[in-house]
């Protein structure tokens, strides 16, 4: 029995020695930082110790606030200390570098059209209509919409170098390209509770987002791509809630669009 234990232990240790620490770390925290931001991120965690610090009808788009706030922290300030306070990784190893910013930016000015017509389409649906805007009191009022898609910024930082940054660059040196396939998954089941095209969305996104940033060698680009996704499903979601209309054709699109004026 003794021999078998110190074999054992033999071969444990052997399979440590081979592990890279910095993707250990790196995958594990990131699933720390997911468990954290659900909990101490949570919206009623605002609604319990902060709400009365503010006016009634600021509480319920601050409380979306707060939640943005705390994925920023989690997802971009943490990984970035840690990387660079451990293992003293440059801007560039960390994808927080300019990069291609060329690329960055002829793609990024493609894709627009692209999204804001596919939005309008996916907007048209119930699912979406209840779930966009999260915070729905800005679906109605516009003074909120702006203020929330303000702080939804913040989230946009932490929630893709959470996944873009820290764990595509941070494991970059075990699994190479594969890495870009690492960084979605956890990314894509994340998406489940949402309605079905778009978690299936999301694992195509999820790839060509990391894809563009491997290749651009900066997370930067992947900030305003989400967001700007994220601000025109929001906008197209609040025109049909503010209108009734959830129709897909050009008179349909006229008459959103005059509920912005």
């Amino acid at each position: 029995m003794k021999n078998r234990l110190q074999h054992e232990y033999r071969r444990a240790r052997t399979a440590i020695e081979k592990i890279d620490a910095q993707t250990a770390v790196v995958l594990t925290t990131a699933a720390l930082l997911v468990i954290l931001q659900n909990n101490f991120g949570n919206r009623s965690i605002f609604r319990m110790h902060l709400a009365e610090y503010f006016p009634v009808q600021w509480r319920g788009v601050l409380s979306w606030g707060w939640w943005f706030f705390v994925q920023g922290f989690l997802g971009f300030v943490i990984p970035v200390a840690l990387l660079r306070l451990w293992k003293r990784r440059s801007w560039s190893e960390l994808g927080l570098g300019l990069g291609d910013w060329k690329l960055a930016l002829t793609l990024g000015a493609a894709y627009l059209p692209i999204v804001v017509a596919g939005t309008f389409f996916l907007s048209a649906h119930a699912d979406f209509q209840a779930a966009y805007p999260h915070y729905q009191g800005a679906a109605v009022n516009w003074k909120f919409f702006v203020v929330y898609e303000l702080l939804f910024l913040f989230y946009w930082v932490g929630w893709e170098y959470l996944w873009r940054g820290f764990v595509l660059f941070g494991t970059a040196r075990t699994f190479g390209y594969l890495a870009i396939f690492v960084q979605a998954m956890p990314f894509a089941i994340l998406h489940m509770q949402k309605p079905l095209p778009e978690g299936l969305l999301s694992i195509v996104g999820g790839i060509a987002l990391g894809a563009l940033v491997w290749r651009c060698r900066s997370y930067w680009i992947a900030v305003p791509i989400h967001a700007v996704q994220m601000l025109a499903l929001d906008l197209w979601c609040s025109l049909r809630i503010r209108s009734g209309n959830s129709g897909v054709g050009l008179a349909d699109l006229i008459h959103l669009l005059k509920e912005l004026f």
